[in-house]
């Protein structure tokens, strides 16, 4: 059976999923991950319910329709979920050699930031510099993600780009980030760093414990 994993690896290596093909559904990676990719003409479906119900609720040769409020609703009361929001997702190679600016790691494990960062990621790792910082962990089936935040003072002088350049070069993995279409700084910033756009995802986050 594919998984989701095996889907997120074959697009980091530039194989993405069969134009017009689909939808694919696949179980969800963990308890946390559920959701919803949308590559070009293709979506990919990961949650743990009856496929035969998922399709039931997908008009025929309706590409859009899974990332679509009235399938994301049905998803949300069928999954006891909400959806978090629905992010473009750009992916980036490794670089070598030191990052373009200076960071310095975060190695207290109660430090809010860190707290904040393992609500969704395991194996996370920070670092900030003056006026940003950088987070990098496994998130979405295993796949490692970038979160990079710059605070307001800092904002306009290209420091969200160095953050997610600086990204490609502390680890030896392809990079996934999650950016909110209507945030264009950072999108911009993504993109300026060499992270290219290959589709939209929905995650669907269980609720507060």
């Amino acid at each position: 059976m594919i998984t989701l994993s095996d889907v997120l690896a074959a697009a980091a290596a530039g194989r993405m999923p069969r134009p017009g093909g689909g939808p694919t559904i696949v179980p969800q990676p963990s308890a946390r991950d559920a959701g919803v990719i949308a590559f070009t003409a293709h979506n990919v479906i990961f949650a743990d319910l009856d496929e035969d119900w998922i399709r039931s609720r997908l008009p025929d040769g309706d590409l859009s329709a899974p990332l679509n409020p009235p399938f994301l609703r049905d998803l949300e009361e069928r999954l006891g979920r909400r959806v978090g929001g629905i992010d473009m997702l750009a992916l980036a190679a490794p670089c070598a050699g030191r990052p373009p600016i200076e960071l310095i790691e975060v190695t207290d494990p109660a430090h809010p930031r860190v707290e904040r960062a393992r609500r969704y990621r395991d194996d996370v790792r920070v670092w900030t510099c003056s006026a940003g910082l950088l987070v990098i962990g496994r998130g979405v089936a295993g796949r490692w993600e970038v979160a990079i935040e710059v605070d307001p003072g800092g904002q306009g002088r290209g420091l969200g780009r160095a953050l997610a350049r600086a990204a490609r070069h502390l680890t030896a993995h392809p990079l996934w980030a999650q950016i909110a279409p209507g945030n264009a700084a950072s999108v911009r910033a993504f993109l300026a760093a060499g992270y290219v756009p290959i589709g939209a995802e929905a995650l669907l986050v269980p609720p507060p414990a």
